[in-house]
């Protein structure tokens, strides 16, 4: 039977904690992330396909034609040039997987960023329309210039009319 003080074969205890003898390696994910971007980058450029080309002419005519027979390191059916860029692919096709991943998440950043600006942009507007809206209702009883030109003209008619009235009734009253 079990010893009942042992607290390590209890179940409602943790484990101590286990040391390890070799320490896991640590890397920034951000610097191995910057390197896939720049590699990645570099790979679909123009620069590196036109290098890379150079390099597989010049591997397979130094090895078939224009090298030296006791100088040549890969024979004709070029296994060595062949595991060279299968090695390349196999490393290159990851850190443009890294590097496509990385650009997903900025995009998708970026796309957040443009809904929230397009949703402030669209409440802006409907509250200019919404003040627009309110100006003309408090326009239509605000008097306007026109409105007030008729009143003084038609104010300055019946004062004209008193006046020869009253012009009248005066020269008219002191004849008679």
């Amino acid at each position: 039977m079990a010893d009942p003080r042992r607290t390590g074969d209890r179940l409602d205890t943790p484990r101590a904690v286990r040391r390890h003898l070799v320490r896991r390696p640590a890397y920034d994910t951000d610097a191995v992330g910057i390197f896939a971007e720049r590699f990645a980058r570099f790979m679909g450029t123009a620069k590196f396909l036109l290098w890379m080309s150079l390099f597989v002419v010049a591997w397979v005519l130094w090895n078939t034609l224009l090298g030296p027979e006791e100088l040549r390191f890969d024979e004709y059916p070029l296994i060595f040039l062949t595991l060279m860029l299968s090695l390349q692919a196999s490393y290159a096709a990851p850190l443009i997987l890294l590097a496509q991943n990385r650009q997903e998440d900025r995009d998708r950043v970026l796309a957040a960023q443009d809904r929230d600006a397009a949703t402030r942009a669209h409440a802006d507007m409907e509250f200019l329309a919404r003040e627009v809206a309110s100006l003309r209702m408090a326009m239509g009883e605000v008097a306007t210039r026109d409105y007030l030109r008729s009143e003084l003209r038609s104010l300055l008619s019946e004062l004209e009319e008193r006046e020869d009235r009253d012009e009248g009734g005066a020269s008219h009253g002191g004849r008679e």
